[in-house]
């Protein structure tokens, strides 16, 4: 029996085992919405990490005050908690609630994991939220947060932010940033360009893209069309520049962060998260949106960020969608983000965080007007390691960017064709 067909076999394993979890967990949710009167209908478990407890037990009071319905707080780690989702559906051990990040909901969505949603009017999302949370029509979570990468930048060597790519070329040009042990290579400006989530805002800003019709496509991939050479033989100018680190996708993040904490780089691009790093380092930062490309057009990042689900084993889904139909409300959203600085979903209260003028917020928010969704199909899981290896090979020289590119969307075509069987 050959390999490949081994995987589709597994594949449809999984699929059907999910369907016939769905059922299960369906009937299930029968039975308890018939039954008013049961104790779990007044009870609800949600989990969330330990950096969200505080905004979780205050959320929980008011809920209970409100509703009647003791919610119980469970914590650990978000990622491990998505990635035990399948087994703790099988046993019931899933919480009724919970987060996932927006690249997550639609896989896990399709995979039979979670419950689909109602958007409630309260959670004023808009239409790029909400294609963050749909797969094929149907809704597998409530948008909570908004995240987006945005330019750093030190106040202690620029007076302002940069607003082209042309000022980053500039500020490579001058000796104060030249790196030392390596002749001729600056670190004025560096981004982990080799790490796909980074650079795919140059490819997209220049016409590059992963999957078409807005990422719902796997069959249109736009990784090797024009725009894409474009962007990464744009990203290669960068690494003829850079010390030979910047090469190591491994070491890379660190090398950016450690230049940038000790004043020897002026701006670099990197997501809301480092925030707290550069605080406690007591760098005089400033944020701002990523700086326009050399064709004049914006840095399209992915849109990220994180929604609120119900996985599908949940024994009282009427309830679960009452929880998280109260946590997108305007109200809760606002206290998210006085507890996180995360930035709200709820169009509503993204206009009450923007009112603080908070630097970070502000560039975050005006980023995500110009962001891509990103794809929240399946097939999304086959792209990332090829166009990392795309963007490493091109960078450093060892294929030519078309050459590189090409390689990549065969290996994702071919993956998906065994994962997907399509």
């Amino acid at each position: 029996m050959s390999s490949k067909f081994m995987k589709s076999a597994a594949v449809l394993g999984t699929a059907t085992l999910a369907s016939l979890l769905l059922v299960a967990c369906g009937s299930k949710s029968a039975d308890k919405a018939a039954d008013t009167s049961s104790s779990e209908a007044k009870e609800l478990t949600f989990y969330v990490e330990d950096q969200y407890k505080a905004f979780a037990e205050s959320a929980a009071k008011a809920y209970e005050k409100e509703s009647g319905v003791k919610v119980t707080i469970k914590t650990g780690d978000q990622m491990g908690g998505l990635d035990n989702l399948s087994l703790d559906n099988q046993s019931g051990k899933a919480a009724d609630v919970m987060m996932a990040p927006y690249d997550r909901v639609g896989s896990l969505g399709t995979d039979g994991q979670l419950s689909e949603v109602t958007l409630s009017d309260g959670a004023k999302t808009d239409d790029k939220t909400k294609s963050l949370v749909t797969v094929g029509g149907k809704v597998y979570g409530a948008p909570a947060v908004i995240e987006s990468l945005v330019l750093y930048y030190n106040k202690d060597l620029l007076k302002e932010a940069p607003k082209t790519f042309a000022d980053l070329e500039n500020l490579a040009k001058d000796s104060k940033y030249a790196f030392a042990g390596e002749d001729g290579k600056t670190t004025a400006f560096l981004a982990d360009w080799t790490n796909f989530y980074y650079s795919y805002g140059l490819l997209a800003g220049n016409g590059g893209y992963v999957f078409g019709q807005n990422g719902k496509d796997p069959k249109d991939i736009g990784l090797a069309n024009e725009g894409s050479i474009t962007a990464i033989n744009y990203a290669k100018s960068w690494y003829e520049k850079w010390p030979k680190g910047m090469q190591d996708t491994e070491g890379a993040p660190n090398l950016i962060q450690t230049q940038f904490q000790e004043g020897k780089t002026a701006a670099i691009i990197d997501g809301p998260w480092k925030a707290q790093a550069f605080k406690d380092a007591k760098v005089n930062y400033g944020v701002a949106t990523i700086p326009t490309l050399p064709n004049g057009k914006n840095y399209e990042t992915f849109g990220g960020g994180k929604a609120w689900v119900i996985p599908a084993s949940t024994k009282n889904l009427e309830g679960a969608q009452k929880f998280v139909d109260f946590l997108v409300s305007t109200e809760q959203q606002k206290a998210f983000y006085d507890a996180t600085n995360e930035i709200p979903a709820n169009t509503e209260a993204r206009t009450y965080a923007e009112g603080k003028k908070d630097e970070l917020t502000t560039a975050v928010i005006e980023q995500f007007k110009n962001a891509q969704p990103m794809p929240n199909i399946s097939q999304m899981s086959a792209v990332w390691d090829p166009a990392k290896t795309m963007l490493f090979e091109a960078v450093s020289g060892t294929k030519d960017a078309k050459t590189a590119a090409n390689d990549a969307v065969t290996l994702i075509k071919d993956t998906i064709k065994q994962k997907f069987g399509e």
